[in-house]
């Protein structure tokens, strides 16, 4: 089942390791394309997005490499897992965003996908650099020592 929070969304899938390989910059709300089994199967929480990336290909945005599992009880009618869905987000954003990541080293990270207050699915993209290896050293360093920080004030008081 989808984890529900305060403000009315349910987390369906979250990429954690996400923020320690990239830099994120900056981030986006968009709608996904899906089918009805797909929403079916979206709500019982079972889905990935740990290995899925955001593509723009004609002046539209797709979420590739995305794993839905397939909903058991729509038999003949399911989807396939692994299949390329279309992102909606305005046509200008799409833009902006498809030249961001003609730059170098850029890409679009899918963060989190979650159903809004309004029980729409949801996708949180981050334009995203790939961290080198000192970068993720020195994340764990900092990650570590807050910590370690946090555990010697507990201790004293």
């Amino acid at each position: 089942m989808a984890k529900k929070k305060d403000d009315g969304t349910r987390l369906i899938a979250e990429n954690r390791k996400a923020r320690f390989a990239y830099a994120i910059g900056d981030t986006l709300e968009a709608g996904i394309v899906l089918t009805g089994s797909e929403v079916k199967s979206l709500r019982g929480g079972k889905s990935t997005i740990g290995e899925s990336y955001a593509q723009a290909k004609d002046g539209e945005l797709f979420l590739v490499n995305a794993y839905i599992p397939e909903y058991s009880q729509a038999s003949r009618f399911n989807h396939e897992p692994k299949r390329i869905r279309k992102l909606l987000v305005h046509k200008r954003e799409a833009a902006k965003l498809a030249a961001s990541i003609q730059r170098e080293g850029m890409t679009l990270v899918p963060l989190k996908m979650y159903f809004n207050a309004k029980g729409v699915a949801k996708l949180e993209l981050g334009v995203a650099k790939g961290k080198k290896l000192h970068d993720k050293r020195e994340t764990e360093k900092q990650r570590d020592w807050q910590r370690d920080k946090a555990r010697l004030l507990r201790n004293r008081g």
